[in-house]
């Protein structure tokens, strides 16, 4: 009877211990995107998608959404960004998930990127994609609420200006919370952009560590 109290007592002790580290085990870290110290509240939103339907805070809740920030006569950041993101979406698609991970695409160039221009532009890369713009007055907030930022460096007057921009891709979880980004990888003769495999390898890690 002694012998079977001690063998209890160890199988208390050892699953005990089991508990208790696994209450202080810290939850596994993506490896690539840098994560802001706490989520960002994305603030109040008052876009327009390429179909013309209004997209507000509340679009962003219920789905993970990586966000690009850029324009569509870009010469090389974003159509090369996009292509990478089209590349994996497949991959991003097959990460089980209790809610769906979203590509967005937010033009920073309304004066050019006209909701007709836009859902030709995204399309070509994938019709599921999501493409929205807006008035300055309401993109500069929802820019600078996810780390991003535009410029235009030269006049708007010429038909080929240029507009300066964050080649980051933004990670907004499911509460639409901005949460951090996927930084572009500098390398000599290429253009710099998020990685693609760094975002398919990260983000089971986030969709894991998610508390809804």
């Amino acid at each position: 009877m002694k012998n079977l109290t001690l063998v209890v007592i160890a199988c208390i002790a050892l699953f005990g211990g089991v508990w208790f580290a696994n209450g202080l085990m810290v939850p596994k870290e993506p490896e690539h995107a840098r994560l802001y110290p706490k989520p960002r509240s994305i603030g109040e939103v008052n876009l327009v998608d390429q179909n013309g339907e209004s997209v507000t805070a509340e679009w962003f809740e219920g789905k993970w959404t990586l966000t690009f920030v850029g324009y569509t006569f870009c010469p090389d950041i974003c159509p090369t960004t996009l292509g990478e993101l089209k590349a994996i979406y497949p991959q991003l698609q097959a990460i089980d998930s209790e809610y769906p991970i979203e590509i967005m695409f937010m033009s920073v160039d309304p004066q050019r990127d006209t909701v007709a221009r836009l859902k030709q532009y995204i399309d070509f890369f994938n019709p599921e994609f999501h493409a929205v713009t807006g008035e300055h007055k309401a993109l500069f907030p929802v820019v600078r609420a996810m780390g991003m930022m535009y410029s235009f460096p030269d006049s708007t007057e010429t038909e080929d200006y240029l507009v300066d921009h964050s080649a980051s891709v933004v990670i907004i979880n499911p509460r639409g919370e901005v949460v951090g980004r996927f930084m572009p990888q500098r390398k000599p003769g290429q253009v710099s952009i998020s990685e693609g495999a760094q975002i398919v390898a990260d983000m089971p890690t986030l969709v894991a560590s998610f508390k809804g």
